[in-house]
C-alpha cells in the first residue's frame, strides 16, 4: 500500500515529487479523484480548500474529478474514483469523515483500490489513515474543536497518529513543548508543518519535508 500524507498538500516541489514516485506517472498520466467530504461540516471560509486544488491544478495532470461520497450514491462515486490512480481526502473534520468513509463503504472498499492506486491526505484526510489520538490527547491539541461523544474509528493503514498543521497560527496548542508533553501515547505520533508530509510505502515511512516535522 503506498500513501502520502500530508499537512496542507502540495504546498512545495518535494512533495509534487512524491507523488510522482508514488504514482509512478509522469503528471500528464495522472488522473486526480479529490474526495472534498471531510470539509462539508466546516463553517466559514473555505479558501484553504480552493488552495488546495489550485495546488493541483497547476501540477499538470491528466484530470482532476472532484466526488463528495457524503452527496452521492456508492453508483455514482465508485466508478469515479475506480478511474483514479489517485485518491485524495482533503481536509475539514476528520471524525465526520471517518463516519462517512463507514457509512458509505468505501472505507471496505479501499484496501482493494489501493492494490493499485495511491492514497493521499490533506490533513483530515491524513489524520483518517492512521490511528486517532485519544479524546483527551485530541482535546489537549486541538482545544478549538469539539470531540464529545465516541470517537470514530480511523483506518488504520498506518499505525501511527498524526498532528497536522504543527506551528500554524492557526492551531496554537500544535507546537513542539505542548506535542512532547503528551502522555499515554498508544502509537508513535508524527507532527507535521504545512510544508512536510510522510511518504508510506507497505508501513516504510519516509519524511518528505522542506519544513519541520516531529516524531514523538
Amino acid at each position: 500500500m503506498k500513501l502520502l500524507l500530508t499537512s496542507a498538500g502540495i504546498t512545495n516541489k518535494s512533495i509534487a515529487k512524491a507523488v510522482l514516485d508514488l504514482v509512478g506517472l509522469p503528471a500528464s498520466k495522472i488522473n486526480l479523484v479529490f474526495i472534498p467530504t471531510a470539509a462539508n461540516v466546516e463553517e466559514n471560509d473555505k479558501g484553504w480548500l480552493i488552495d488546495d486544488l489550485v495546488h493541483f491544478q497547476q501540477q499538470g495532470y491528466n484530470s482532476i474529478d472532484i466526488v463528495d461520497i457524503a452527496a452521492v450514491s456508492r453508483d455514482i462515486w465508485q466508478p469515479r474514483i475506480e478511474k483514479g490512480n489517485l485518491i485524495c481526502f482533503g481536509g475539514g473534520n476528520e471524525q465526520y469523515l471517518a463516519r462517512i468513509l463507514k457509512e458509505s463503504g468505501l472505507g471496505d472498499l479501499l484496501p482493494d483500490l489501493l492494490k493499485t492506486r495511491v492514497y493521499m491526505g490533506i490533513s483530515a484526510g491524513s489524520m483518517v489513515a492512521g490511528q486517532f489520538l485519544s479524546k483527551e490527547l485530541l482535546k489537549v491539541v486541538y482545544p478549538e474543536d469539539d470531540f464529545e461523544g465516541k470517537l470514530e474509528s480511523a483506518l488504520g493503514f498506518v499505525d501511527c497518529s498524526f498532528i497536522l498543521h504543527l506551528n500554524s497560527p492557526h492551531f496554537p496548542n500544535a507546537r513542539k513543548e505542548i506535542l512532547q508533553s503528551l502522555q499515554n501515547l498508544t502509537s508513535p505520533l508524527y507532527a507535521l508543518d504545512d510544508q512536510s508530509a510522510l511518504k508510506v510505502i507497505d508501513n516504510k515511512i519516509e519524511a518528505v519535508t522542506e519544513g519541520e516535522y516531529l516524531k514523538i
